[in-house]
């Protein structure tokens, strides 16, 4: 039986693949390329195509024994699903939508969902539990919320079970430089810090260093890619073991400033990394950190690369080995 990866050819979805292939599972990988790279997949059986477009879900099914999904694909910039919502909705509820109908036709009855902890929206407490109220700040974490609940009815009336993993920021790449980070636009912070480093950049910007904070400036999860991919991979395992569906947040339950980051960066590849304060961002939290005590201890989820300096050391040896990313944008 084999692990259906949608959304496989993305930054974490192709750690995920890695990680599977290197426990032997059989893969199959759809992606529809919008933002995923060929050449992040390192193996599996590959369809380019959309969720939407049911005719070509049926092919998938029927051409391959699945028992189990993996559901990365969505548009994820938070700024952009602000200005077009439709977007985001089109592409990341309907998607879910279309890709749920066809599990339950096919009789695929597991998919582990990669949600986002913004879900909650700002915080009542920090760290954040899943126990918390949701009530998303933006577009891109209501539509997440909305495709978990879909979940959640699907469960109910027709017994698929879901795993939703809620989490912060990806970070770092695969062991060895094999696969890294690379959107357009880049908008996560260390990648951005690396570019700065490599002088495709000519600073890095810090919005607001008067936060309620140690260092004056906002403390965020990082968590690294590979660990995630682990914490995926145990979702399954999960469910293939008959686990009832669940939510669960992946965070390292202190977090680190954007400064940390920064100093941490110059440290890790001995550059100066330019820095320029600028005004605050509308609608960033001072903290936003995510307790992981329950994948702790119901799926055995135990990063193992929670360190700041692992993360960046390993991102920066793909950012030099790639210094224009997959150049396939």
């Amino acid at each position: 039986m084999a692990v259906l990866v949608t959304g496989g050819a993305g930054y974490i979805g192709s750690h995920t693949v890695a990680a599977l292939l290197e426990r032997g599972e059989q893969l199959v990988v759809v992606d529809n390329l919008q933002q995923g790279h060929k050449a992040a997949m390192l193996g599996g059986v590959f369809y380019e195509g959309d969720l939407r477009d049911g005719a070509f879900l049926d092919r998938v099914f029927c051409e391959n024994a699945i028992d189990a999904v993996i559901h990365f694909a969505a548009n994820s910039l938070v700024g952009e699903s602000m200005k077009d919502p439709g977007k985001y909705y089109h592409n990341n509820v309907y998607g879910t939508l279309c890709l749920l109908e066809k599990m339950n036709e096919h009789g695929v009855q597991r998919i582990v969902f990669s949600s986002t902890a913004a879900t909650y929206g700002e915080p009542e407490e920090v760290p954040i539990k899943e126990s918390d109220r949701t009530l998303p700040t933006n577009a891109y974490g209501e539509t997440k919320l909305a495709m978990e609940r879909m979940m959640n009815w699907f469960d109910v009336a027709h017994g698929m079970k879901y795993v939703s993993l809620r989490y912060f920021n990806a970070a770092g790449a695969y062991a060895g430089g094999k696969i890294g980070e690379d959107h357009n636009p880049e908008t996560h912070l260390v990648p951005i810090v690396l570019q700065t480093a490599l002088g495709k950049r000519p600073h890095i910007s810090v919005f607001g260093d008067d936060y309620g904070t140690p260092d004056g400036t906002c403390i965020r999860d990082y968590i690294h890619v590979s660990d995630l991919a682990d914490a995926h991979i145990l979702a399954v395992d999960r469910l293939r073991k008959g686990g009832d569906s669940g939510i669960f947040n992946l965070g390292n339950g202190t977090g680190y400033s954007v400064k940390e980051v920064i100093e941490c960066a110059r440290r890790v590849t001995g550059r100066a990394i330019p820095m320029v304060v600028e005004a605050r961002r509308a609608g960033d939290p001072a903290v936003l950190v995510a307790s992981s005590e329950r994948a702790r201890s119901e799926l055995g989820w135990t990063p193992s690369r929670d360190g700041l300096e692992d993360i960046i050391r390993s991102a920066w040896e793909w950012h030099l080995a790639n210094p224009d990313g997959y150049g396939d944008k």
